[in-house]
């Protein structure tokens, strides 16, 4: 068994596996809050405990799903490209829905982590929350953040706006395609776009779009506040 553990080989089938079963069951329940991650997260932790696994030996794995990151956010590129000719229409709204989406995820994470007394170390860790995990944890470095408290809060975040964002739209009354891809990419990053791309082309796009713009005005607003 100790052979096969630490194998990365084990850390990428394990993620995978348990990923096809949070996919299972997002289509079996149809529900938003069984979003394959929220799933998939916790199938990892019970079988590490139960197995005794080390995280150390699941890591030499999940440093390789890791580095896949930077190549699928690039990939986004293709949907974006489809959709070049409503972006050169409504370049300005986007970038201003960006940015007005970046100040509110910025300001009110840097108020509350003030209302509440955190120190610089868990504040820088969780500035970046709402931008793609890569972007995240350089911007958490450069501040003395702590790397895994940010992967951990980029992650929940990605998943709370996949699960509940398009609902909340819904609530609000935002029907456009394009209002929807943009807030859901500004507001939760890859996780959040691959929600985008199950409500429809154009939201999926934008979200796109969204999640390189707002790493872009995110990496920008920290900068100035450090």
């Amino acid at each position: 068994m100790t052979a096969v553990t630490q194998s990365p080989l084990f850390g990428i089938a394990l993620t995978v596996a348990a990923y096809s079963v949070g996919l299972w069951v997002n289509r079996k329940t149809e529900l938003s809050v069984a979003n394959p991650n929220l799933v998939a997260i916790p199938l990892v932790i019970l079988f590490l405990l139960l197995t005794g696994t080390s995280l150390e030996d699941y890591q030499r794995g999940g440093e390789v799903v890791n580095m896949l990151l930077g190549p699928a956010t690039a990939a986004l590129a293709l949907s974006i490209y489809r959709q070049k000719e409503i972006l050169r229409e409504f370049f300005l709204p986007v970038l201003l829905g960006c940015f007005a989406g970046c100040c509110a995820a910025v300001g009110s994470t840097l108020a509350l982590c003030r209302l509440f007394g955190l120190d610089e170390t868990l504040t820088a860790s969780l500035l970046p929350k709402s931008v793609t995990t890569p972007i995240a944890v350089e911007l958490s470095a450069q501040g003395g953040g702590v790397a895994a408290v940010t992967i951990v809060v980029v992650i929940f975040t990605g998943i709370a706006g996949a699960a509940l964002g398009p609902g909340f739209l819904r609530l609000l009354g935002i029907t456009d395609p394009m209002a929807q891809g943009v807030a859901i990419g500004t507001a939760s990053h890859g996780i959040g776009t691959a929600r985008a791309l199950e409500l429809g082309k154009v939201q999926g796009a934008m979200s796109g779009v969204a999640i390189g713009v707002s790493g872009l005005i995110t990496v920008a607003l920290i900068t100035l506040l450090g």
